[in-house]
């Protein structure tokens, strides 16, 4: 190993062993990622695996075909959805009964998180509950090619946390070799006028190879029980400004979320009726093709058992192909004490699509 790559990783190290951003000022600051060596996602899985040699082994999860006859040249966009579960929030507010302590240290945890994002090699990454965007998430993953947004929400519940990292918010991530920024949007999300303390990031990417333009979108929309129109008001929001950005739906749309909402509740259903033409990836999974999982999140606090299906991958069903999806770990698979454990990083599993576009003018994407 050289000198220079012997620097790197001894800087890898610090991120991946640091507990506090204070120990390390500098992971504050963006750096230029001009200035940054490269890393090799392969070597960073064998250091995180280092870290994580006490735990067992990640769970096997395979991606079903979903191809219909629809032939592509050019490689699918693999998109990432995923709530990783705030380190304050895990530690000091969310009351994981059967979660032993150790399983949270932000250490370890940390590594199982980027061995979930390396495993898969989203082309975009979109994050909920993000509290170490600048101290772990920025400074890797730039040097894993990425260019990466954040928007932290205006009243963090973290920041109630003794010994926190900061807010947490979404974040949204795109390989550079492959996209170029068009256009981004922050959008803090209202409710019936009023301003909240939701928010989500809009962004326009043009594919590279091809030429063609795409609106990702990531959101965490409001929590609990009672507050089902309060969700349902900034899903609408969140809609209204979609709208903007893509057009009226000339530009093609994915929207991934933790929208904390059954597809029982209002927003799924102004989400799946609306102008827009959207569809829900996972859907597709299930045997009539019109059925979403039985869960993406699955956890046991003081109050009980939670088993709900909160998380969404939507997208243009006029413009877009859903060409493979990850299947969700089983019941036996999670174990009895559910989630976050030794095994798994967060209370929500992570959804994983390849995406391609529905026609190829000209020969483009």
């Amino acid at each position: 190993m050289g000198t220079g790559t012997s620097r790197l990783y001894s800087a890898l190290a610090k991120t991946l062993n640091s507990s506090a951003t204070s120990q390390h000022p500098e992971y504050l600051v963006s750096p230029d990622p001009e200035h940054l060596e490269p890393i090799d996602p392969k070597e960073l899985l064998e250091e995180c695996r280092a870290v994580l040699h006490t735990r067992p082994p990640r769970f096997q999860r395979d991606f079903v075909d979903l191809r219909t006859d629809c032939p592509s040249t050019h490689p699918p966009i693999r998109v990432m959805q995923w709530n990783i579960l705030a380190q304050a929030l895990g530690e000091g507010k969310d009351n994981f009964v059967q979660c032993p302590v150790e399983a949270l240290k932000w250490e370890e945890r940390k590594c199982l998180i980027l061995e979930e994002i390396l495993a898969y090699q989203p082309d975009i990454l979109c994050l909920q509950e993000v509290d170490h965007y600048f101290d772990t998430f920025q400074p890797l993953l730039s040097r894993l090619g990425y260019q990466g947004t954040f928007f932290p929400k205006p009243w963090s519940p973290c920041l109630d946390v003794e010994h926190n990292n900061g807010p947490d918010g979404c974040a949204l991530f795109f390989l550079q070799n492959r996209f170029k920024l068009v256009n981004s949007a922050n959008i803090r999300l209202t409710a019936m006028t009023l301003k909240t303390n939701q928010v989500a990031i809009a962004q326009t990417l043009e594919c590279k190879e091809s030429g063609r333009q795409f609106c990702i979108a990531v959101t965490h929309l409001k929590a609990r029980t009672g507050w089902e129109r309060f969700r349902s008001a900034q899903g609408c929001d969140l809609l209204q400004n979609l709208q903007n950005i893509t057009q009226g739906a000339k530009i093609p749309l994915i929207v991934c979320g933790d929208f904390n909402a059954e597809p029982t509740e209002e927003v799924y259903k102004h989400f799946a009726s609306s102008s827009l033409n959207l569809n829900s990836a996972y859907k597709l999974l299930s045997a009539d093709g019109q059925s979403e999982p039985p869960y993406t999140t699955w956890k046991i606090r003081t109050s009980g058992e939670c088993r709900h299906t909160l998380d969404y991958i939507w997208y243009s069903k006029h413009a877009l192909n859903v060409r493979s999806a990850l299947d969700l770990l089983t019941e036996e698979q999670i174990g009895p004490n559910r989630l976050p454990s030794f095994n798994y990083p967060s209370d929500h599993l992570s959804l994983v699509c390849d995406f391609s576009f529905t026609e190829e003018p000209d020969g483009l994407l």
